[in-house]
C-alpha cells in the first residue's frame, strides 16, 4: 500500500468521486473552503487504515489525485483540513473520517458514538478531537460494468400511467409465494410472485420509497427502532444495503439493477422517491458524516443571523443548499446516475419546494428546474413533486414547471371530505367535480395538463385505506412519542366503531366506502396513485405515522387479503385502461357541431347543476355526462351518492348499461335501463350508452 500512496498523481478534477478507468482510480472532491484534503485507504472490510496521502492537486474548488494500479474494491475515506469556526459556518475537523458524497458502495455499519460528532457534545462550539475512523462509513471503488442486455424503459404515456407507491421491504416481506431468502428485498420485488400480482392488478409504474442509503436517527436507535421509510439519506448514489438479500452473491447495486431489469421485462416502470432536501447530518447537534466536514458553508443553508445554525425548511434539522453550483451538480449527477447506470424511469422529489427555494422564496424557474428541463437524460423521465415544505410559503401545489407531476393533496382532502364527512370536514359537489376533472383551478391556467395532477386518497404518510374508514384517531403509541406524532387531522370516519368490529353493518359500510374512494381515485382525470396493500385491505392498526415500524405494522399481510377488494380494484383498473372515462384534455362544457357536449352535470331529478346547487353543504347526488371520453366513442355517465340514503337518479335520454357499481360487494353491475337508476347510498356508478 505504501507503493500505491506514494505514487499518487495529480489526476483530473472530474468526474467527482472515486472512479476506476481500467488502470487506476481517480479521486475528485469538491470543497470551496478546505485548505487540504487527505485520502485515507483501508483494508477490504474497512477495519484497518493502511495509508494516508494528501490529494496533490486543486483545480478551482475541486481537490483531486490519481492512484495508479488501484482497482475496484479499494476502500477509502476523506479528511478535510480547514478552519474550525462554527460562528462563521466552518466546521472542518480532520479527526473525522468523511464519506465521499459520490460513493457508489458503502462499507461498514454506522454506529452511534460520541466520536461520530465533529463538535464536542457537551461543548458544541468546541472541536471533538477523537478519531472516528473505526466506526465511520467508508466508500468502496466499484467497477461500472453491468450487462443490461436489451433492457429498455416501458415509457408509459401519462394518460396510461397508474402509480403504485410501495416500500421494497414491506411489499414482499410476508408474501409466502416469495422464497424466504428473497423476501423484503430488491430480489423479492423482482420475484415472479410479486410481478404476477402487479401485472394482474394493472398498475404501470412502481414508486419506491427511498432506496438511497439512509441512517436511523440516534433517538430511534436508542429505542431499538429504525427509520423504516428511509427519508434520512447520507449517500445519494448508493442503493440501501438493508434492502438487498445478497442472494447469489450480488452486491446491493447489482441486485437493484437486476430488479429493474426484471420489472422492465414485464412492462413495469420504476420510479424512486428521492430526498435531496436534507441529509442525515441533522442540525448543529448532529453527527459529522460527510457534507458537514467537507464544506459545511457550501452544502447547507445557514441562518443569516447565526451561521452556526441551519435553515430548517424540512423539519429534519438542515436544508441542502441547491443554490450552490456544486450542490446543484451533486443533485443532477445523482439523478443522471440513477437513470443512466441504474435505468430508473423517474423520480418523486420529497419536499420539492426546497429544490426551488432561492434567496427570496420558491421560484418555478430555479436553476435545478431549468437544468433538468434542458438535460437530454433527465428531461425524458417522469418527474413528480411533493409540492410543500415547512419553510415560509412552502405550500406550492400547482406552481411547479410544466411537465412536472404534483401530489395533489387537495384531491385527497376533497375525496375524504366528500365520502367521509364529519363535522367541519365536508366538501361540496362543486369541489368534488373540480377535483374529479383534473383540478383545473390549480393546473389549467399555466397551460399544464390534467395528468400532471397525481390523484390520491392514500399515501405511505397517513392511514391506510382500510384504516381511513376504521379509525377516527391516530394510534401511534408504538412510535415512542406518546402518540403526539403524526397528524390529528385525518379526515377519516370509523363508521361507528374505533378499530376492528364484529358489527356486520359497520363492516359493510366500510367496504362500500373503500370501494367508492378507490373508484374516485382511479376514474378521475389525472394520474392515479394507489398505495401498496390498499387493494388487499392492509391495516396499520390505526398508526398514521409508521415511519419507524419495521415490522408487521407496515409489512403487507398476504395471507389475509381482502379478495373482494382486490378483485374490485383489478376490475376498476381494467375499466380505466379500456375507457379512460375522463380523457387527457381539459373539458370546456361546450357543445360541438354535432350537438355533443363534452361534459355536463346533473342532479338526481335530471335537472342541470347550477348556481348554489354546487355548494350545498354535505354534498349530495351528482351525475356527470361525459360526451367526449378518453377511450371510447360512447357516452359515459358517472353517478355519485355520498349520502346515507338510496336515491333514484333520473337518467339522460337514451338506453344505458351499468359497467360498475361500488355498492355491490361482487362489483358486478348487471343493469340496463332508460329512465332512472337505483343509486345506492355511499356509492359510485359508471354507465355507458347502450
Amino acid at each position: 500500500m505504501e507503493i500505491l500512496t506514494t505514487s499518487l498523481r495529480a489526476g483530473k478534477p472530474w468526474p467527482l468521486g472515486g472512479h476506476w478507468d481500467g488502470h487506476g482510480v481517480n479521486f475528485a472532491v469538491f470543497s470551496d473552503h478546505a485548505e487540504a484534503m487527505e485520502l485515507c485507504l483501508f483494508d477490504t472490510v474497512g477495519a484497518l487504515e493502511t495509508g494516508r496521502i494528501f490529494l496533490p492537486a486543486r483545480t478551482g474548488n475541486v481537490w483531486h489525485g490519481y492512484l495508479p494500479q488501484a482497482k475496484p474494491g479499494l476502500v477509502y475515506g476523506l479528511r478535510a483540513y480547514g478552519p474550525w469556526n462554527p460562528a462563521k459556518g466552518q466546521r472542518f475537523n480532520p479527526h473525522k473520517l468523511l464519506l465521499d458524497p459520490y460513493a457508489r458502495e458503502l462499507v461498514g455499519n454506522f454506529v452511534w458514538r460520541d466520536e461520530q460528532f465533529g463538535a464536542h457534545r457537551s461543548h458544541p462550539q468546541a472541536m471533538d478531537t477523537r478519531d472516528n475512523s473505526t466506526f465511520a462509513l467508508k466508500a468502496r471503488v466499484v467497477g461500472e460494468a453491468y450487462d443490461w442486455g436489451d433492457d429498455k424503459p416501458p415509457a408509459f404515456p401519462l394518460a396510461d400511467t397508474v402509480l403504485y407507491e410501495l416500500h421494497v421491504k414491506g411489499f414482499s416481506q410476508l408474501n409466502p409465494a416469495v422464497p424466504e431468502a428473497l423476501r423484503g428485498s430488491y430480489a423479492g420485488l423482482a420475484h415472479e410472485a410479486s410481478i404476477t400480482h402487479l401485472k394482474q392488478l394493472g398498475v404501470t409504474s412502481l414508486s419506491l420509497l427511498p432506496v438511497h442509503h439512509a441512517l436511523d436517527e440516534e433517538r430511534l436507535a436508542n429505542m431499538h427502532l429504525t427509520n423504516y421509510w428511509g427519508y434520512n439519506s447520507v449517500a445519494f448514489f448508493t442503493p440501501a444495503s438493508r434492502l438487498a438479500s445478497g442472494y447469489g452473491g450480488l452486491s446491493p447495486r447489482n441486485e437493484f439493477r437486476a430488479m429493474v431489469k426484471a420489472l422492465h421485462a414485464h412492462g413495469l416502470e420504476v420510479l424512486l422517491d428521492v430526498v435531496y432536501n436534507h441529509t442525515a447530518e441533522s442540525d448543529h447537534t448532529g453527527p459529522t458524516l460527510s457534507f458537514r466536514g467537507l464544506d459545511n458553508a457550501s452544502y447547507y443553508r445557514l441562518r443569516a443571523d447565526d451561521l452556526s445554525l441551519y435553515e430548517n425548511h424540512t423539519g429534519c434539522g438542515n436544508t441542502l443548499d441547491v443554490r450552490h453550483p456544486r450542490v446543484l451538480q451533486l443533485v443532477l449527477d445523482s439523478l443522471r446516475f440513477w437513470v443512466t447506470d441504474m435505468h430508473v424511469d423517474g423520480f418523486r422529489f420529497d419536499l420539492a419546494p426546497v429544490l426551488g427555494r432561492g434567496d427570496h422564496g420558491f421560484d418555478r424557474n430555479a436553476a435545478l428546474f431549468a437544468a433538468i428541463a434542458q438535460d437530454p437524460v433527465l428531461s425524458r423521465v417522469k418527474l413528480i413533486a411533493e409540492p410543500w415544505d415547512i419553510g415560509p410559503k412552502g405550500y406550492q401545489l400547482g406552481q411547479f414547471p410544466c411537465g412536472w407531476l404534483e401530489w395533489n393533496d387537495r384531491f385527497r382532502d376533497t375525496m375524504r371530505g366528500f365520502w367521509l364527512p364529519q363535522g367541519r370536514h365536508t366538501h361540496s359537489r362543486g369541489e368534488f367535480a373540480l377535483r374529479l376533472c383534473g383540478s383545473a383551478d390549480l393546473f389549467q391556467q399555466r397551460h399544464r395538463m390534467p395528468a400532471e395532477s397525481v390523484n390520491y386518497v392514500i399515501s405511505h404518510d397517513g392511514f391506510t385505506l382500510h384504516d381511513l374508514v376504521s379509525y377516527n384517531h391516530r394510534h401511534n403509541h408504538a412510535n415512542g412519542e406518546n402518540n403526539h406524532d403524526g397528524t390529528s387531522n385525518n379526515m377519516s370516519n370509523n363508521c361507528g366503531a374505533e378499530g376492528p368490529t364484529h358489527d356486520v353493518a359497520i363492516a359493510t359500510l366500510r367496504a362500500k366506502l373503500q370501494r367508492a374512494l378507490m373508484a374516485s381515485t382511479v376514474l378521475a382525470q389525472g394520474t392515479p396513485m394507489l398505495c401498496a396493500g390498499d387493494e388487499m385491505g392492509h391495516s396499520q392498526h390505526g398508526n398514521n405515522n409508521p415511519y419507524c415500524q419495521n415490522n408487521t405494522t407496515t409489512w403487507i399481510d398476504w395471507t389475509h387479503t381482502d379478495t373482494d377488494l382486490l378483485a374490485f380494484t383489478t376490475k376498476l383498473l381494467r375499466l380505466r385502461r379500456q375507457l379512460q372515462p375522463l380523457g387527457s384534455q381539459w373539458y370546456t362544457g361546450k357543445t360541438d357541431p354535432n350537438g355533443r357536449t363534452d361534459l355536463s352535470w346533473f342532479q338526481s331529478q335530471g335537472e342541470a347543476m347550477h348556481g348554489a346547487a354546487w355548494n350545498t353543504p354535505g354534498g349530495g347526488t351528482l351525475g356527470c355526462l361525459i360526451g367526449k371520453a378518453g377511450g371510447t366513442q360512447d357516452w359515459l355517465l358517472l353517478l355519485v351518492n355520498p349520502q346515507a340514503m338510496d336515491r333514484q337518479f333520473v337518467l339522460p335520454a337514451g338506453s344505458w348499461r351499468a359497467l360498475l357499481d361500488t355498492s355491490n360487494v361482487d362489483h358486478d353491475a348487471d343493469w340496463e335501463g332508460t329512465s332512472s337508476y337505483p343509486l345506492a347510498a355511499h356509492s359510485l356508478v359508471l354507465l355507458i350508452a347502450a
